[in-house]
């Protein structure tokens, strides 16, 4: 039973959740063959259908031209692929490419009516709706914080989501005596059966209090009443656990390879 419903989630995600959201600002949306690619963010990225039809030298060929192209522009460049891509040999001829895989994540996918709820957070802290430049710039900061490096260009990105789709990103901060403790986006995208759950960072000593959970019952509550039907995470080792005890199911798993100048 689980099986079945685990393919089932899975096709869907393979049928609709292949592109890319139109970025907005700058950014752009191209076609190669079977990819799709984005210029004009903070580093190149690739996706494709779940079965490139292209092989050995062909492949080899195409793999190249987006290598080339993003080098060109003096650019990294992250591939993305899934652990049930076809051809089976594409993170090899990735590799062989000079590309380097980045962490694995989880891909997981939950029913919006089945997470909703109203979110439970701790003594202090609140959450709300962000749309300001400024709010922007904290999340980035907060977020820089939690990695341990620059991401500054996240407030650039979430700022050109907002501006071009509004009434699909919306973003929610947590928190506590004006500090931002906790951040995280839901974005949908129109004609798509999903809403997407992004970021869900939480700063190191206000872990473990029910935060993350908080943001997913809200999104999934935001989703719900949109009747978007289910919420979709690509989750790291640290989140997947969480997601899976509150109901979300584990399709697949995907792996970023990055190639850089």
């Amino acid at each position: 039973m689980e099986d079945t419903l685990i393919d089932e989630l899975r096709t869907v995600y393979d049928a609709q959740l292949r592109g890319v959201t139109p970025p907005g600002g700058s950014a752009r949306v191209e076609k190669d063959g079977p990819l799709t690619r984005v210029v004009g963010w903070h580093r190149g990225f690739v996706t494709g259908p779940r079965d490139l039809g292209v092989y050995g030298a062909e492949l080899d060929t195409l793999i190249a031209r987006q290598r080339d192209f993003y080098a060109a522009r003096g650019e990294a460049v992250e591939w993305k692929t899934r652990a049930h891509d076809l051809p089976t040999d594409l993170t090899d001829r990735l590799t062989a490419a000079g590309f380097v895989a980045e962490g694995s994540e989880t891909v997981l996918i939950g029913q919006s009516a089945d997470l909703a709820s109203d979110p439970v957070l701790p003594d202090g802290v609140t959450l709300r709706r962000v749309t300001s430049r400024s709010d922007l710039q904290r999340i980035a900061a907060m977020e820089s914080t939690v990695w341990g490096e620059d991401w500054s260009w996240l407030a650039d990105d979430l700022a050109a989501r907002v501006e071009n789709a509004p009434e699909n990103t919306i973003v929610l901060v947590a928190e506590a005596r004006a500090e931002v403790v906790c951040a995280a986006w839901l974005v949908f995208n129109d004609g798509v059966d999903f809403g997407g759950l992004w970021g869900g960072s939480t700063l190191k000593e206000w872990r473990g209090q029910g935060l993350y959970r908080a943001m997913v019952a809200q999104r999934a509550q935001l989703a719900a009443v949109r009747e978007v039907p289910y919420v979709y995470v690509d989750a790291s080792p640290d989140s997947a656990p969480i997601l899976t005890r509150l109901g979300l199911h584990a399709v697949t798993t995907t792996t970023p390879y990055v190639w850089s100048p």
